[in-house]
């Protein structure tokens, strides 16, 4: 992000503003009229009007209309003030803002007039919270449809997805470079026998060659400066008709977001991922965008399927 001096302050203004954050806030959870937010913040409807103005000029904030109301939410294409405000929302955690969150969560209750739950968020049933509906649960209710044979989780960090898998594997190896994230893996999957361990670089494993049924890359990529030699070393390791499944950022341009993180790239695009993993001696089944986050940045996730032939 380049910007002049006039175009820093410009922004720097329009998000040095409490209220106008309280509604950005808001809008990246739910689509709200003007009176559901003076409802919800208790700000003047002149001023929620004249905020979100400034807002969607900025397009940080779009709306679109429903019956007689217009409804806005949160945009995806914001540009340089995009880029600032997720910065600077990784950050934020305030007793007011989550006060809004609680009032809106009543507001749009309230709005449902006789409808379900489900007819009631129709369309955006996934951001909305429903009890016992989460993508853990629904995971763990379809992973017994699969057996994973021996699998390999690289850069498996505390062991949530080999926890998930070792019911249904007859063996997962966790591999990663950071002692401190394997020792948490090992207190957590203490009950398995069927899981090992190894600190080792994924670029380069003290690993026999086709080893592995499955090998799970689940943003091993994000980690790696060297993303074909990574993909080539998940190659080798896996045996004849063994799978390597992948997920990865899409390619962005939000370097600063991702410090907090770790990641030592922007991610990879589907054509370039795909080109790596051919390079690799793989057969791509497929490779795409499967999902985008609902909160600025909006980041996009690419997962690949990949066989060894």
């Amino acid at each position: 992000m380049h910007l002049s001096l006039e175009q820093s302050t410009q922004l720097c203004s329009l998000l040095a503003d409490e209220s106008r954050l309280r509604l950005l806030l808001l809008l990246e959870a739910h689509e709200l009229s003007v009176a559901e937010l003076t409802e919800i913040t208790g700000l003047a409807q002149s001023r929620v009007s004249t905020h979100l103005s400034r807002l969607k000029r900025a397009a940080l904030v779009q709306d679109k209309r429903v019956g007689a109301a217009a409804l806005y939410s949160a945009s995806a294409n914001g540009g340089d003030a995009q880029a600032l405000w997720a910065l600077l929302r990784g950050q934020i955690d305030d007793r007011q803002a989550r006060l809004d969150r609680e009032r809106a969560e009543e507001v749009i209750r309230a709005r449902k007039h006789g409808q379900t739950w489900a007819e009631s968020v129709a369309g955006r049933m996934e951001l909305h919270y429903s009890p016992g509906r989460t993508w853990e649960a629904t995971a763990r209710a379809v992973i017994g449809l699969h057996e994973f044979g021996d699998a390999l989780d690289l850069a498996c960090g505390d062991g949530v997805l080999a926890e998930l898998i070792a019911g249904h594997a007859r063996s997962v190896t966790c591999v990663d470079i950071s002692a401190t994230v394997i020792d948490a893996a090992q207190k957590r999957l203490a009950a398995y026998a069927n899981v090992r361990f190894c600190q080792a670089d994924m670029h380069a494993l003290p690993l026999a060659d086709a080893g592995f049924d499955h090998i799970f890359a689940m943003h091993a990529l994000s980690y790696s400066r060297q993303p074909q030699k990574m993909l080539a070393e998940a190659a080798r390791l896996l045996r004849p008709g063994g799978r390597l499944v992948v997920a990865t950022l899409n390619a962005h341009r939000h370097e600063e977001a991702m410090r907090a993180y770790d990641h030592v790239n922007l991610g990879l695009a589907p054509d370039k991922l795909r080109k790596l993993l051919s390079a690799a001696g793989l057969q791509v089944e497929q490779c795409g965008v499967t999902s985008r986050e609902p909160r600025p940045p909006y980041f996009e996730v690419v997962t690949a399927l990949a066989r060894r032939p």
